[in-house]
């Protein structure tokens, strides 16, 4: 059986999107051996920190609605990168409009 070309080449974009999708980044720092510790926030987002040999060196926040965001300590000094306060997701809500 052939598919028709529109429903084929619509499953390959998919297919090539999703793939996309599930490469990430490795993270700046390395976490070799580290433990997390996970806590869930009032309303409701979740942290979770990751210490290696007791040492913090990255914060994994997910938002109860939206994607997760990390910071990082790049340098090693125990002190969250105060670089990373810059690149946060900026959330805008659209009120009015005319």
């Amino acid at each position: 059986m052939r598919l028709p070309i529109l429903p084929a080449a619509a499953l390959a974009v998919l297919l090539a999107a999703t793939g996309c999708a599930t490469t990430g980044n490795p993270p700046p720092v390395d976490l070799t051996g580290a433990e997390v510790a996970a806590r869930t926030l009032e309303n409701g987002d979740v942290v979770e920190e990751y210490r290696v040999a007791g040492q913090l060196r990255m914060v994994k926040i997910t938002p109860l609605r939206g994607p997760a965001y990390y910071l990082y300590d790049r340098d090693g000094d125990g002190v969250l990168d105060s670089g990373d306060r810059d690149r946060l997701p900026m959330v805008y809500w659209k009120l009015f409009q005319w």
